[in-house]
């Protein structure tokens, strides 16, 4: 009976502790760091980017080291992503998916350009307008977005819009950094993606990679699924790169994306827990049709990180997303600062449907949300925020206990994480 007696009494705790918990999921806690000082004026201002590893403590030697073996597990090591091919080309390939995807090739574009690896940088690019870009025809200068490395055969003709975007920023960093005389005529490359985008108006079932209505990103340029958008996709900063230094006479334009960007963005992240839907309509809402029930995902792992891209570089929607920050970091350390799922409806509570990721189908504490989470504490301003930092610096690229393993994409959100936390995730200005 005192047994009994006593598992009651414990099961009770357990209860109202787990109760008080979720109740005072807004509250922060006691760290020695104090509360966490966001900046608030962007690198495009100031020139600066903040290094919140050394802020939270970490050696100067021991941040660059981390990031250098990031970049040789990913670019090097025996379980690399990237693979060259003869002496001039090289492609990023989703291992689990056997593929070479346009997120890939265009992420690979990203890191090199920033770490300043020209070989790389072209030797990617040669691969993807090779073997990606479509050379007339109605999608003439987009990419297929996904093609059999091995081959070069297109799994499929279509767009995903998030490839350009990259593809372009990438090659206009590039030519701010390298040059158009050095084999590559970068801003050339970059204005062809522009410029075909300019030229499709929808007649032949191909439309702009923006909704020039509403002035958004699309899901896809093709009509059938034009209606839809995908919140990872926003990236409010990219826009003002392409305002900046695109040079096609869409200046204003792309300045309206970004400011479209940065509203839909507040309309889509849920007030409470900041979760977003992998795909929605336009306005935020989720679509009455679709392939799988709308939620946060794969996919959405990344809307931390692009905000707080923009509120690194620009600083143009600070209090918002300050507040965002604030709300997507409770709601997970709530989860468990080291246990938190990595699919959720967007009111936090475990979907019905989980997502596969290759041949696996469960809810993991997943390496790519650990990385993103931890972006977002360049907007953070509790103490809260720097468990987050602490998270990804102590996470590991390694395969889980249950031996899933994705370099691919836990691999490069971690790498960007890294970059974005140390200070070298950067806008690429002309010499």
């Amino acid at each position: 009976m005192k047994k009994t007696l006593f598992f009651l009494i414990l099961i009770a705790l357990f209860i109202t502790s787990s109760a008080a918990a979720d109740e005072n999921c807004d509250r922060d806690i006691s760290d020695p760091r104090g509360k966490m000082k966001p900046w608030e004026k962007g690198a495009w201002e100031t020139g600066e980017y903040r290094n919140l590893f050394l802020e939270a403590g970490y050696k100067q030697e021991d941040i660059d080291a981390k990031l250098a073996k990031t970049y040789r597990d990913l670019f090097e090591g025996p379980n690399r992503v990237y693979f060259e091919v003869g002496d001039q080309m090289a492609y990023v390939s989703d291992l689990k998916n056997h593929d070479a995807r346009t997120e890939g090739l265009s992420y690979g574009m990203m890191v090199a350009v920033q770490f300043n690896k020209k070989d790389v940088f072209d030797r990617l690019w040669r691969w993807a307008k090779k073997y990606m870009q479509h050379q007339g025809g109605p999608r003439d200068g987009y990419f297929a977005w996904s093609v059999n490395p091995e081959t070069g055969k297109h799994n499929s003709e279509g767009t995903a819009s998030d490839g350009e975007l990259y593809f372009v920023t990438a090659l206009l960093f590039a030519s701010n950094r390298w040059g158009n005389d050095t084999g590559i005529d970068y801003h050339a490359e970059a204005r062809r993606i522009l410029d075909a985008m300019w030229s499709k108006d929808g007649s032949e079932g191909i439309n702009n990679i923006i909704n020039i209505e509403h002035k958004q990103i699309s899901f896809v340029p093709e009509t059938e699924r034009y209606n839809l958008t995908d919140p990872s996709y926003y990236v409010p900063a990219f826009f003002e790169i392409w305002a900046a230094y695109a040079k096609d006479g869409h200046e204003q334009f792309y300045r309206e994306c970004a400011e479209k960007a940065r509203e839909f963005l507040h309309k889509v992240c849920h007030p409470v827990t900041g979760l977003n839907a992998d795909i929605t309509d336009y306005d935020g809402k989720l679509p009455e049709q679709n392939f799988f029930p709308p939620a946060f995902r794969y996919d959405s792992w990344r809307v931390p990180m692009n905000i707080a891209l923009d509120y690194s570089w620009y600083a143009k929607d600070t209090k918002w997303q300050k507040d965002y920050g604030k709300r997507i970091q409770n709601f997970l350390f709530c989860r468990g600062i080291d246990t938190f799922e990595d699919q959720f409806n967007t009111d936090g509570t475990l979907p019905d449907w989980i997502l596969p990721a290759g041949e696996y189908r469960k809810l993991r504490h997943s390496l790519g949300l650990v990385a993103t989470s931890a972006a977002a504490s360049i907007m953070g301003r509790q103490a809260k925020s720097w468990k987050f930092v602490d998270a990804v610096w102590n996470a590991r690229l390694e395969p889980y206990d249950d031996g899933y393993f994705d370099p691919y994409y836990d691999g490069l959100l971690y790498l960007f994480s890294l970059m974005h936390l140390s200070g070298n995730y950067r806008i690429i200005k002309p010499d």
